[in-house]
């Protein structure tokens, strides 16, 4: 994570802290310290119990202090689900090492579990050894029959397996503020933080981070500020003295994990927010967000809206079919125009989208996907919007797709976007999903100079010349590299233009309901995007493998870390993944006639795989799942075994 500068009186003041503190801030000399290479975390409590700022908090720290990391927040539908029932459980998981690491981890090692309900929903999750910490305050006879507890699993033998540590949370953090003007319910409210403090401890995690953070977050409420720090410092220091707590571990930066730069922590949905942003800068042109609030989208709405510095004009629209609709209007007044939605948002934009392939305006469609079909699961992982992004539209509608592989991908997956968007004159998809967008790892912060360049000229002048030798504009008139028509701002003087839903005479935009005209503009708005420039597609195949795996998406963390278990075992496997579905890359065909056999893993039925397989006849294999989560490494490179062998 970034570096923050503090004021000289804040510098002070943690000097001073640090002073205090800095004895009981290190690990015991009569207790263990063992060093790992990784660990995998998860927090997990009721949906109001602040598990996902407890599992931000520790994975700042955890950038800060520069492991290589991967999380995955997991939390209900529901504003606020019933307290203590199973769907109410929110969840945060890390994984944090001291090398290069690609998922959120398979199983946890530790378990923080706040409640019955916590405990119920996690413990078939973890391996046999793994460590529990268990809030013992929450197993009351009520709150365990609520999710099927019979008997108290503390008690009856059923966590054996496990290390368990049964800490009375509640209890303790009411005793260390006890000293606060509080209600006890107000200060139950912290006991959280009191389980960051005692996790810092245990992975000696920096700990001025998340002071300062408390003291910014309540600046308005002091004593609420004080509390948390309090509470997060009761934490600490229990971990050090109770006798359940022997060990202490220690998981080393991971220092050759990442080239020379600064880092920062970034999830899906802010690097594609920072990009867009790039985006607009680089191609010099205002950026305009037309939206409507929809998980797991929204995240991009709030983001954007906090830079209007940076020319960025945000709408928060009535509806998707209104946002979408502003969107294109800024595009047509020379906007770099962008609309964000979910799954069932793309439904309602998509007489629109078709609209702007009419129009040949360049427009962001960016779809976070989510659990579906209808409202389906709205806080889960989905990436079963390919077939929607490039079908779901009336008449031939063709639109490039693209799709990031990682948090941190999102952000240069933006400008790859706008780059088609402007230079095509197209709208554009780009397809992240929720485990990407809520998801996070280290990002190198790029210098300026590393992006590229995506100035966009403007018509300036008439383009044509008629045969009596009158000089026109042709607002259809391509440049025949690209088919791209020219970009002309409304009000220009000369460059009165028509442009609309129904068909235009080619050049002239004037309409048509030739029957030839129309098959020409058809096929020439096809030919547009087939033509788009786009990288090859890299296979990674140091062996010379018989099998290759070929994804996309998020799906990518996954498929590596599984074809990393595979080589370590001596197995010969390939690897490709696409970031371009539409077009496909130039060398698809010949990377897929290059193999025996093709296995493409989705978060679908198959969506990719039967693209592939109607494009270029090949034999794909579908390896499908739809629960919701994205995959896990052994449970792919099980797959993938399976594969290489039959």
């Amino acid at each position: 994570m970034t570096s923050q500068v503090s004021s000289p009186a804040e510098q002070a003041d943690e000097a001073v802290l640090g002073e205090q503190l800095g004895e009981q801030r290190k690990p015991a000399a009569a207790k263990d310290v063992r060093r790992l290479d990784r660990v995998i975390i998860r927090f997990a409590g009721d949906s109001g119990d602040g598990m996902q700022l407890t599992g931000d908090r520790f994975t700042s720290e955890t950038a800060s202090f520069g492991n290589d990391l991967s999380t995955l927040p997991n939390f209900p539908a529901e504003i606020r689900a019933p307290a203590g029932t199973l769907p109410g459980v929110s969840s945060f998981q890390l994984h944090f090492a001291d090398h290069d690491i690609l998922t959120p981890g398979d199983a946890p090692n530790v378990l923080v579990a706040m409640n019955p309900a916590a405990l119920r929903a996690n413990v078939g999750d973890l391996p046999r050894g793994a460590e529990i910490i268990v809030n013992t305050d929450e197993f009351t006879k009520r709150a365990m029959q609520k999710v099927g507890y019979g008997a108290s699993p503390l008690e009856d033998g059923s966590l054996d397996g496990y290390s368990l540590h049964p800490v009375p949370l509640t209890t303790l953090t009411v005793e260390a503020l006890k000293e606060f003007d509080l209600s006890r319910k107000e200060a139950e409210r912290s006991k959280n933080m009191f389980a960051l403090g005692l996790l810092s401890w245990m992975y000696h995690r920096p700990t001025e981070g998340t002071e300062r953070f408390l003291r910014t977050k309540f600046a308005k409420k002091p004593d609420i500020a004080a509390a948390n720090i309090a509470a997060f410092r009761a934490g600490w220091n229990f971990g050090e003295t109770t006798e359940d707590f022997a060990v202490s571990y220690e998981v080393a930066p991971a220092a050759q994990a990442f080239p020379v730069g600064t880092y920062r922590n970034i999830s899906g949905n802010l690097a594609l927010s920072y990009g867009l942003i790039a985006a607009g800068r680089q191609a010099d042109l205002p950026l305009f967000l037309g939206s409507y609030p929809i998980t797991p989208a929204s995240d991009i709405l709030h983001e954007l809206s906090r830079h209007k510095n940076f020319g960025v004009r945000t709408f928060q629209a009535e509806d998707e079919i209104a946002g979408i609709g502003a969107a294109l209007g800024a595009a047509f007044g020379g906007s770099l125009a962008v609309t964000t939605t979910s799954g069932p948002g793309v439904a309602l934009k998509s007489e629109t989208i078709g609209l702007a392939v009419s129009l040949e305006l360049p427009l962001l469609v960016v779809d976070i996907q989510r659990g579906g079909p209808s409202t389906g699961l709205p806080t889960k992982t989905e990436q079963a919007d390919l077939l929607q992004a490039m079908y779901g539209r009336n008449g031939e509608a063709p639109v490039p797709v693209i799709a990031p592989r990682t948090p941190a991908d999102c952000f240069d997956a933006a400008l790859e976007a706008a780059r088609i968007a402007l230079t095509y004159r197209t709208p554009v998809f780009l397809l992240s999903d929720g485990y990407l967008a809520n998801g996070s790892e280290p990002w190198r912060i790029p210098e300026t100079d590393e992006l590229p360049d995506l100035t966009t000229q403007f018509a300036q002048g008439p383009n044509h010349t008629l045969d009596d030798g009158t000089e026109v504009f042709w607002p259809y008139k391509r440049d025949p590299r690209t088919l791209a028509r020219p970009w002309a701002i409304p009000g220009t003087p000369g460059l009165e233009h028509r442009i609309g839903g129904i068909e235009k005479q080619d050049g002239t935009g004037n309409i048509s309901y030739d029957p030839t005209n129309h098959d020409f503009m058809v096929r020439t708005r096809q030919a547009k995007i087939d033509g788009i420039t786009v990288p090859d597609l890299e296979v990674d195949d140091p062996h010379g493998a018989r099998t290759l795996v070929l994804g996309w998406g998020s799906t990518y963390g996954p498929i590596t870390a599984a074809v990393r278990r595979l080589r370590a075992a001596g197995e010969s496997i390939a690897q490709a993944h696409l970031r371009h579905l539409n077009p496909f890359p130039h060398n698809l065909a010949a990377v897929l006639d290059g193999y025996d056999k093709v296995v493409i893993p989705e978060m679908n039925l198959g969506q990719l795989a039967t693209l592939i397989r109607a494009k270029y006849l090949v034999d794909a294999h579908s390896y499908n799942q739809v629960n919701g989560m994205p995959f896990k490494a052994e449970q792919l490179a099980t797959a993938l075994k399976e594969a290489i062998d039959g």
